[in-house]
């Protein structure tokens, strides 16, 4: 019973175990406090740690490797689930601060290295390694090279990675590497230990945004190659809330067919400043609305119920597939609704490249909440949608502007012609 607490196999979540298997690097990602330190410092005990206090584990030589060295100290050894506070009392290591290094009462050592510092991985040779935080290393190709030629001491030297997902090229190229395994958690696996106030405010703020995807979800989420909406361009748009507004839409990308496999229906809702100038003009994404219809009467009604909640004036909808099917489906739910049926005559892509350049001008901002819709956006390229299935909420944002924005804009300017 007096061991129970120290026995971390009976009390971990399934992410923080090793898979099994002759694995090489194991990375273990998830959102913030999901527990992955802990998982780390458990790792490394039961590499170290034998059957008694001085007998010898499966490895006597650790690198320990952090963003900084402060970091390795102050998370990876001495932090709350650092290897300190996971060891028993007569198995615990003693820290030699001026060599940066843990020793074990069974002789093994593991050596602290900073992610800054790749070259001082050159000469060292280690048995197993923790590596913290990779996804935020400055050098981490360099550091994880170097790391490659010192993990070669013993029958199978191995590596865990715990980090936070990040669109990192090291940490991508290291999940596609096939003797690497990999382990996923939310923050929210971990939430017996998490205080309640955090996690209300953090999915308050973060929740259905990308940042949250990657934080608290523990989603690795990238920008596709040639993305119309870069990652940076979609943070820089996001705002707590939207000022009064002149106009406001919902636009409907419709899924005709009504069953379990259907495609999304898209249904966002925009919002539009348009006095003064052109180039003074605004718009909202306020809702992304869309849903999973299992009858063309549930988008139906989502997109009408939709245009009451924000008081829009007008619902555009995609009509390429239903035709006036789409229309008799609308006013059948309200006849007098205000609706207006657009065709699409050119490329997803195409339609989608002025929509880019309105958020590249700083004229489109997002309330907080629409990660879905901003993971869509964010596979869109010059040569098409890079994601799976079809960008259906993004197809309705993108009606939704044309209608609001850029045809009203191409009206303004459009030369009048005085008669004679």
């Amino acid at each position: 019973m007096l061991a129970l607490p120290w026995l971390f196999e009976f009390w971990a979540m399934p992410h923080q175990l090793p898979p099994e298997g002759a694995w090489r690097s194991w990375v273990c990602m998830g959102g913030r406090g999901a527990g992955k330190t802990r998982a780390g410092a458990e790792w490394v005990r039961a590499q170290v740690e034998g059957a008694g206090p001085r007998d010898p584990g499966r490895a006597q030589r650790i690198a320990l490797i952090g963003e900084t060295h402060d970091q390795v100290r102050e998370v990876m050894i001495f932090g709350d689930s650092g290897i300190l506070a996971c060891s028993p009392p007569d198995r615990r290591p003693k820290w030699e601060a001026t060599r940066r290094r843990l020793v074990w009462p069974n002789g093994a050592v593991a050596q602290c290295f900073s992610a800054h510092e790749p070259e001082a991985l050159r000469g060292p040779q280690f048995d197993a390694a923790w590596a913290d935080e990779l996804g935020k290393w400055k050098k981490a190709d360099e550091v994880w090279d170097m790391l490659q030629f010192a993990l070669r001491l013993g029958d199978q030297p191995q590596c865990v990675v715990t980090t936070t997902p990040r669109a990192q090229a090291t940490l991508k190229g290291l999940l596609k590497n096939p003797s690497t395994v990999l382990t996923q958690a939310p923050t929210q696996a971990n939430r017996a230990w998490l205080a309640d106030s955090f996690l209300t405010e953090i999915e308050t703020r973060y929740g259905g945004t990308r940042l949250g995807r990657q934080e608290l979800e523990g989603v690795l989420l990238d920008d596709t190659e040639g993305t119309l909406f870069p990652q940076a361009l979609l943070d820089g748009c996001r705002i707590d809330k939207a000022p009064a507004v002149d106009r406001v839409v919902v636009a409907l990308d419709p899924a005709v067919t009504g069953h379990a496999g259907s495609d999304l229906c898209g249904i966002v809702v925009v919002g539009a400043v348009t006095q003064g100038p052109v180039a003074d003009w605004r718009a909202y994404v306020l809702e992304d609305a869309s849903i999973r219809a299992s009858s063309p009467t549930d988008w139906a009604n989502a997109a009408i119920e939709a245009m009451q909640r924000h008081g829009a004036e007008k619902l555009v909808a995609e009509v390429n597939q239903g035709g006036d099917l789409v229309a008799s489906v609308l006013q059948q739910v309200d006849p007098l609704i205000p609706y207006r049926g657009v065709h699409a005559t050119r490329g997803k892509s195409a339609r989608a490249e002025p929509v880019a350049a309105l958020y590249e001008q700083g004229r489109v901002k997002h309330l907080r909440g629409l990660g879905p819709l901003e993971e869509q956006m964010a596979q869109m390229t010059a040569q098409g949608f890079r994601g799976t299935g079809s960008p259906d909420r993004l197809d309705a944002l993108v009606w939704a502007l044309h209608e609001l924005m850029l045809e009203p804009a191409a009206k303004w300017r459009r030369p009048r012609v005085r008669s004679l």
